[in-house]
């Protein structure tokens, strides 16, 4: 059975709290653990996420 091939990664560069690149197979993205979210950690962007309030995770079996 022949599969399609993954889409490529984008060319964003990877946050500090980024577990794989966006587009890489069996990821997704989540909200950030240290700021909820909101891209802010005590006054300032957050350094997990850069300020985007999410990072990308490998999910199932990956």
């Amino acid at each position: 059975m022949r599969r399609n091939p993954p889409s490529p990664p984008t060319g964003r560069p990877l946050n500090p709290g980024d577990e794989q690149r966006p587009g890489t197979p069996q990821t997704g993205e989540t909200l950030c653990w240290d700021c909820k979210g909101s891209g802010r950690l005590s006054g300032r962007s957050c350094p997990t996420c850069q300020g985007s309030g999410r990072v990308v995770v490998s999910v199932g079996d990956a």
